[in-house]
């Protein structure tokens, strides 16, 4: 199957579902990365190398393919939503994606809520195009240092209800892939930190009952 994750940044995608992306690769999956931000100019401790890290993070956990936008960052809210939207459906289009990974829009990042509103906009493309299939997935992840702010009590927070076991080696990975973007990773007691990225796979994992996990909250899925 082919599975694009749709994010708004540079190591989004290892943060939300990098340990997913390595199992489903080793499955014999396709994955590929469309990034809405590629530059990150804003970024605290932005890497002068940020293209060649994330190529190394990519092939730690074997995405196969990347796309890049350019949509100015902390500010995708002042883009017109077509345009995400337009870049996320040529994405769809091109990779011919069957399931989509995005970030929770209840995020307390503005970039990431914008990602997610349009990627939502986006699955809909086979409606708007002869001969293209529905998309069978539409799963929301949690990203770290994000997802877990979000302080509007009156949206739907992250609750997730799919779980993917990842085990040791899983986590294992998702360090060493985010270790491949500088200035990402931090001590504890950081969300991004090794102890806590581990701490909540093996809580995911418990919640599932299961050997460490991912948690996700799916959309929709349909066979």
């Amino acid at each position: 199957m082919n599975y694009l994750v749709v994010v708004a940044h540079p190591d989004d995608e290892v943060l939300g579902a990098g340990a997913t992306i390595h199992k489903l690769v080793e499955e014999g999956h396709n994955v590929a990365v469309a990034i809405m931000v590629s530059q990150a100019a804003a970024r605290k401790d932005l890497s002068s190398t940020l293209l060649e890290d994330e190529k190394k993070a990519f092939s730690i956990v074997g995405v196969e393919k990347a796309y890049h936008a350019d949509f100015p960052n902390i500010q995708m809210n002042t883009v017109p939503h077509l345009q995400l939207v337009q870049f996320i459906e040529s994405c769809i289009e091109d990779w011919k994606a069957e399931a989509i990974f995005t970030h929770h829009p209840s995020d307390t990042n503005n970039d990431h809520v914008q990602t997610s509103y349009a990627a939502q906009a986006a699955c809909r493309l086979f409606q708007r195009r002869d001969n293209l299939p529905a998309l069978k997935e539409l799963l929301y992840m949690e990203v770290p240092s994000s997802t877990e702010w979000s302080f509007d009590t009156s949206a739907n927070r992250f609750s997730p209800n799919y779980f993917v076991e990842i085990g040791k080696e899983g986590v294992e990975i998702k360090i060493k892939a985010l270790s491949a973007y500088k200035g990402v990773m931090r001590p504890y007691p950081h969300p991004r930190s090794n102890e806590a990225l581990e701490g909540l796979a093996a809580y995911r994992g418990v919640q599932a009952g299961c050997n460490y996990a991912e948690a996700f909250e799916c959309a929709f899925k349909r066979e």
